[in-house]
């Protein structure tokens, strides 16, 4: 992984010259995938970053693991409550179910990462990894609007394996994944499959190995990648001529 880490780190160096941009920002949640590119993006770019912890009526564990990175780390880091214009927003439109409850978190986040990427002249960088984007687990627009994904080609246990290389404590890399959306809530829990399940069919659907999980599981997954299609394209086009 150390080849793969180097790559990765080079990539971001080249992203960053291309796009003339002085640095690279990223909302930091105290999860591993959010750990590893606040260390990744340390490496590629020094101290020219911002970690933006963006708490809307999140569980205390997340801040304060967020805080355990920003420590073991030594990162450039910014707290940005935004838990009353999201009250406001709701206040505003009106009652909604829980799915356009939870996008909005991630597309306040987006907005929040962009304002201070626009200020700075900074690059933002998306924390989503293979396991995610294939399944479709990110809000378009939301975690999902972002310039470069340097980990987006890593499956969840490739991220974990990169994880302890570069130092984030267990305690990330162990806990269970989860976007915070309400209490108790996980990755695995809202996909209905295990990350080792996904990673798993993923890797057969590539290499044409077999795949022990169930039946069910794999159309699952099959069907998930095709109804989330659309999220990893650009906006179709109505040719004209």
């Amino acid at each position: 992984m150390k080849i793969v880490e180097q790559k990765i780190i080079q990539w971001i160096k080249t992203k960053v010259k291309n796009a003339g941009a002085k640095g690279l920002i990223f909302g930091l949640s105290g999860g591993i995938d959010s750990a590893v590119i606040a260390a990744l993006a340390k490496k590629a770019v020094g101290n020219n970053h911002l970690a933006l912890m963006m708490p809307c009526h999140s569980s205390k564990s997340s801040i304060t693991d967020a805080r355990v990175v920003i420590k073991k780390l030594g990162l450039r880091s910014k707290k940005v409550d935004l838990t009353s214009l999201y009250d406001c927003f709701l206040n505003t439109m009106g009652k909604a179910n829980n799915l356009a409850k939870a996008n909005l978190k991630a597309r306040l986040r987006m907005m929040t990462l962009y304002y201070h990427a626009n200020t700075l002249n900074y690059l933002v960088v998306g924390t989503g990894n293979k396991s995610e984007l294939f399944m479709g687990y990110y809000t378009k627009y939301g975690d999902g609007g972002v310039d470069i994904l340097p980990i987006a080609d890593l499956l969840k246990k490739q991220v974990r394996e990169i994880a302890r290389l570069l130092g984030i404590p267990r305690s990330i890399i162990e806990k269970a994944p989860t976007a915070d959306l309400w209490s108790g809530q996980t990755d695995e829990e809202e996909m209905g499959i295990t990350y080792k399940e996904l990673d798993e069919i993923l890797t057969s659907m590539e290499t044409g190995h077999k795949c022990n999980c169930s039946k069910s599981k794999i159309n699952k997954v099959k069907k998930s990648i095709k109804l989330s299609e659309h999220k990893r394209e650009m906006p179709e086009i109505c040719k004209i001529k």
